[in-house]
């Protein structure tokens, strides 16, 4: 199946925050704290495409998927428990979410291969993410997709776990 890997309109918040939204189930019904305070929410996707940060994988025109992509904007990374891999400009990953109907097939990983495109065509070559502790699917992700585990950092009063991968040119 051919995905198409773009950035999100203003039009497509309902799909996305659809997408969001199980996923939040999801995390709560396999015991996770992840995603359990009331954070993503609908206005935080809503910034994330008034910033051209949202991203949405697409097959044919049905959105499968949701990320959001930022460069050197996340200031929580700043005081990590551990160290990154490198210093300089980076491109952060948050709000992994997979359409329901599209598990299993490897998407999030699909996504992370995008983002390494869209990192590499911007000549930056560290992408930088975190997620829960509890949340063992994007631990494996991350690091099946060859991003290293360089300790902890504290996002809205919660530590996560943080990865960085290093792309060689």
């Amino acid at each position: 199946m051919e995905y198409n890997f773009r950035e999100a309109s203003p039009n497509e918040i309902d799909q996305i925050w659809a997408i969001l939204d199980k996923a939040i189930e999801r995390r709560k019904a396999e015991g996770s704290e992840q995603w359990q305070d009331g954070y993503p929410n609908m206005e935080v996707v809503r910034n994330d495409i008034s910033k051209q940060a949202g991203y949405v994988l697409t097959e044919k025109d049905q959105i499968v998927g949701y990320v959001a992509v930022l460069v050197n904007d996340e200031p929580a990374y700043d005081n990590i428990e551990g160290k990154w891999l490198s210093t300089g400009d980076f491109v952060v990953i948050h709000r992994v979410g997979i359409a329901e109907s599209h598990l299993g097939r490897g998407l999030a990983r699909q996504m992370l291969e995008h983002i390494a495109r869209f990192a590499a065509e911007r000549n930056i070559h560290s992408i930088k993410a975190d997620t829960n502790f509890d949340n063992p699917a994007m631990i494996r992700t991350f690091e099946n997709a060859g991003y290293v585990y360089c300790g902890e950092v504290l996002l809205r009063g919660k530590s996560r776990r943080a990865y960085e991968k290093v792309l060689h040119n």
